[in-house]
């Protein structure tokens, strides 16, 4: 049997917000469909370079008032970065609270405008332990 990985859906309460969020991330959108008569958009975003490696926003235009806590979501997505604690910093910058900091220089977790868990792994070995992150405590879940 022949298998490819398409894409990754996670709906979505606040379209502009959760792609402002993807951006920081680094993802470029490469993709749109608005479909009037199901009344919704889909919103593909990948990271620079890499079209086969989307990530599917699903936005209802009526609304999907179990969002985000309905746990309609996919666990979470993750992406390899090369300096975990750069974008960790270039995130909190921005507003973001890092759910599960980096102590470890390896791995973090931070949560999208409509609750997606997202994790950050850094690219290959484990950088040194840095403060502020190797201190910091997490903050709620992911």
């Amino acid at each position: 049997m022949d298998i490819r990985y398409l894409h990754t859906m996670v709906r979505v309460k606040d379209l502009d917000k959760t792609i402002a969020f993807f951006r920081l991330l680094g993802l470029e959108e490469i993709r749109r469909i608005d479909n009037e008569k199901g009344r919704f958009s889909l919103v593909f975003l990948a990271p620079p370079g890499q079209p086969e490696c989307p990530v599917e926003l699903t936005y209802n235009w009526d609304g999907d008032e179990g969002l985000p806590s309905d746990s309609r979501h996919f666990g979470h997505l993750a992406y390899r970065v090369g300096n975990i604690y750069e974008m960790c910093q270039k995130l909190r910058d921005a507003g973001v609270t890092i759910n599960r900091p980096p102590r470890d220089g390896h791995m973090a977790f931070v949560r999208s405008p409509d609750n997606i868990s997202i994790e950050l792994l850094q690219e290959g070995d484990s950088l040194p332990p840095q403060e502020p992150w190797a201190s910091m405590e997490n903050t709620g879940h992911w």
